[in-house]
């Protein structure tokens, strides 16, 4: 998924001013439109399980551990498919790479819906999560090669409604859907937005760049499914409250992501990489990687928080819990194109650094969550942190990525992407070790007081954590920084350039 930074369409910051100040860029791109669908419904089936657990348990006669697997096997799925797509969005064309990822995602879908047996439920989700992993690296990697540097902010701010807010707001939509009915109804609602999608994608989708013929290394395919799918398996089984056996595998996979990292040095060298570190070597790339890792660590382990309080302290039922937290999902999601063109305006600075103070604000909030704390202060810290989220994953995802030379925008996506899953269960894991933990150090007193301390000692040690973010935020550069030298010499390589739909 290659084109020469010379077009003008392809957001060359050392391009012509002329073409930068050209009124097509103003228009979101009909191709950035449709995989920004295509994504916000493929990602919010990452969390949309959760509230159907009790419900799952009752269907299939199965423990509420194994029911866990439909959430845990989706998020495993993604942490191991996720750092091939790097390699795969190089070598086929985009109409190849969407109608791969949306049938694949389909699949998975009617085959989760019509689950007879949970084994074919788990299957279901593992089939959806391998469709749902190449899209978001796709969207992203056609976001930086058809938007020009002039208008990333503004069209970023839509994506981030896809990548941020449909995680967030699926505990809350499968909390209203499970009012109406079955757990079916969560995929059979799905299934038909999704074919819609997928027909209009396919019927209007042009190819953008030229796919790559190179041959893939098949050993680093196998070591980082099993490293980072360890790594994330670990990490959620701890937290589940076990110990030995999780630490272990983790360890395993630890072992297993350093021995990728070390093999893709030594095919940078030698050949093609499945995924190409080189990336990291731009420090405005890797800045942003560890706030937006950060970030979304602090995020996740607040999401399994906040619904823990709300019904197990104070009692709220599922669809209460989703319809409490749903405003700041929302705020997140209404925000993100106005986030984009203050960006694009005055710069990142004037929103990551004020995003990630209301980010340490809004955690240090939480920490005093009581038994009678009225619920609309608890609101009112959640749409805190979901804004001060939205401003900050916008200028990131773009100061980031932009700072890359084109023929790295699949793999810096990939990395992203691939960094997320483990951050994710590193948050949840990290939330619900200290909060176990530390009701355990308060087994005499009450059950209920005990859980309460342990939340708000986990809410704390996430505060704590998120000053990360502050620190990178003061980091990271106000603009675009050029694209680097490198980036020049990869577009002498010969292809046909970019295929921008009218």
């Amino acid at each position: 998924m290659t084109a020469p930074t010379t077009d003008p369409m392809a957001g060359d910051p050392t391009g012509p001013a002329e073409h930068q100040a050209a009124p097509a860029p103003r228009r979101t791109p009909p191709v950035v439109r449709l995989l920004v669908i295509a994504t916000f419904v493929v990602i919010l089936n990452e969390t949309i399980m959760l509230n159907a657990i009790p419900r799952l348990m009752e269907s299939f006669r199965v423990s509420e551990q194994a029911a866990q697997w439909v959430s845990t096997a989706f998020m495993l799925t993604m942490a191991a498919v996720i750092p091939v797509t790097g390699w795969f969005l190089q070598r086929v064309s985009t109409r190849t790479a969407y109608g791969t990822a949306m049938g694949v995602f389909l699949t998975g879908t009617a085959l989760a819906a019509a689950a007879p047996v949970f084994e074919l439920l788990l299957l279901g989700r593992v089939v959806q999560a391998a469709g749902t992993a190449v899209m978001m690296p796709l969207l992203m990697t056609t976001l930086m090669t058809v938007v020009p540097v002039s208008d990333r902010g503004r069209v970023m701010g839509n994506v981030t409604m896809a990548i941020s807010v449909a995680p967030a707001l699926g505990p809350a939509v499968s909390g209203v859907v499970l009012q109406l009915g079955s757990w079916r109804l969560l995929f059979l609602l799905v299934l038909p937005i999704a074919a819609a999608v997928t027909w209009s994608g396919l019927r209007t989708l042009e190819n953008i760049g030229e796919p790559r013929v190179s041959s893939v290394d098949w050993p680093s395919v196998l070591i980082a499914a099993l490293g980072f799918g360890s790594l994330v398996y670990g990490l959620s089984r701890f937290a589940e409250g076990e110990v030995g056996l999780p630490v272990a595998i983790a360890v395993l996979g630890v072992a297993l992501v350093a021995a990728f990292v070390a093999r893709q040095l030594r095919l940078q060298r030698t050949g093609a990489p499945l995924l190409d570190l080189r990336a990291l070597s731009h420090g405005t790339f890797t800045k942003s990687l560890v706030l937006m890792s950060v970030a979304f660590m602090t995020m996740l382990g607040a999401m399994i928080l906040l619904p823990l309080y709300l019904q197990n302290v104070r009692g709220l039922s599922p669809l209460q819990t989703g319809l409490l937290v749903m405003p700041g999902g929302l705020a997140m999601g209404l925000l993100g194109p106005t986030v984009g063109r203050v960006f694009d305006r005055f710069g990142g600075r004037v929103l990551v650094i004020p995003g990630a103070v209301g980010i340490v604000a809004s955690l240090a909030g939480l920490t005093q969550i009581s038994l009678t704390m009225p619920y609309g202060q608890v609101l009112a810290l959640h749409v805190l942190m979901m804004v001060s989220l939205a401003a900050t994953f916008t200028p990131v995802f773009t100061l980031g990525l932009g700072a890359l030379p084109m023929h790295l925008y699949s793999h810096g996506s990939s990395i992203l992407g691939t960094l997320q899953q483990v951050a994710a269960a590193l948050g949840t894991a990290l939330a619900v070790t200290v909060m176990a933990l530390r009701a355990r150090q308060l087994q005499p007193a009450a059950e209920v007081e005990a859980q309460l301390a342990g939340m708000q000692l986990a809410f704390a040690v996430s505060a704590a954590i998120s000053l990360v973010v502050v620190v990178m935020a003061w980091l990271l550069p106000g603009r675009p920084e050029p694209t680097p030298e490198e980036g020049q010499g990869h577009a002498q390589e010969p292809h046909d350039g970019v295929e921008v739909p009218a």
